[in-house]
């Protein structure tokens, strides 16, 4: 069978919350580590082809394959484990509580900052020929998005530090949906496609996604934004990654698990009246 229907694959996202509670540190690091990195090549991969074609849809159209060999590898985003750990405590799988939750967000939060760093000094070198010339177009425009992100908001004061937070609540609303999409087909172009289109939709429509943004930030920083590192966690980090978690959990966790595993009564009908 090539698709698994709700009240089995809310089970598998309830199943995962678990296992990632309980894995150990070294395999949390690494898979953390390695999904951070492959999420920030699919970003400079998205936005070279948005420079080099001048089509910012052709780029999020392509986007999603950095999502999709990640999941497929078994790696972990905090995104997705903001959506699938809080399942399995509301579950109350055994040894899930709020402490054991809290410490693999911020092993996962370490290990994808680590991976979208190194990505990040490993790319500002090649575009930049180990910081010897200027970092050329895709360079300048990683630049600039790192400036527009974080000064731009910056100009609206807590108006625009709500604006990243509501970006980053819809992010991961559909972010979390791909992390689903992984889990309701039994084969690899199912879940290819289950997990391709709420990427897609993402990243077109600029909404913000605190791994990819691990990335794009020291990045810009290391190619001439004009910003500091103050300015990128607080005009960014810190509220994509509050948005991330209420996003996540509210629009896809708890409205998948209430409907499909906690259900509510059925409604009682009334029956015929017989002569």
């Amino acid at each position: 069978m090539s698709y698994l229907v709700p009240s089995e694959f809310v089970t598998k996202m309830v199943d995962a919350g678990e296992s990632k509670v309980h894995m150990s540190t070294r395999d949390t690091l690494i898979r953390a580590f390695m999904a951070g990195a492959i999420l920030a090549l699919a970003a400079v991969f998205a936005v070279t082809v948005a420079v080099q074609s001048g089509s910012f849809l052709l780029g999020a159209i392509l986007f999603p394959v950095g999502f999709c060999m990640l999941y497929l590898m078994g790696f972990d985003l905090l995104t997705g484990v903001f959506m699938l750990t809080p399942l399995a405590l509301l579950d109350r799988r055994p040894g899930v509580t709020p402490a054991a939750i809290l410490r693999n967000w911020g092993l996962v939060f370490v290990g994808n900052f680590a991976g979208a760093l190194t990505v990040a000094a490993m790319m500002a070198f090649v575009f930049t020929y180990g910081f010897n010339t200027d970092p050329g177009p895709v360079g300048e425009k990683i630049a600039g998005v790192g400036e527009a992100r974080t000064l731009g908001y910056a100009e609206y004061g807590l108006a625009g530090w709500l604006t990243i937070f509501v970006r980053g609540m819809l992010c991961n609303w559909m972010v979390s949906m791909g992390v689903v999409g992984a889990m309701i087909s039994t084969n690899v172009s199912g879940k290819v496609i289950a997990m391709w289109m709420p990427i897609m939709l993402f990243f077109f429509m600029g909404f913000e996604h605190s791994v990819v943004n691990m990335f794009l930030f020291p990045s810009a920083m290391m190619m001439g934004g004009g910003f500091s590192v103050m300015d990128y966690l607080i005009w960014n980090e810190i509220p994509t990654a509050l948005g991330n978690l209420v996003g996540g959990i509210a629009f896809t966790g708890l409205t998948l698990y209430t409907t499909h595993v906690r259900t509510a009564p059925k409604r009682a009908t009334a029956r015929p009246i017989t002569p």
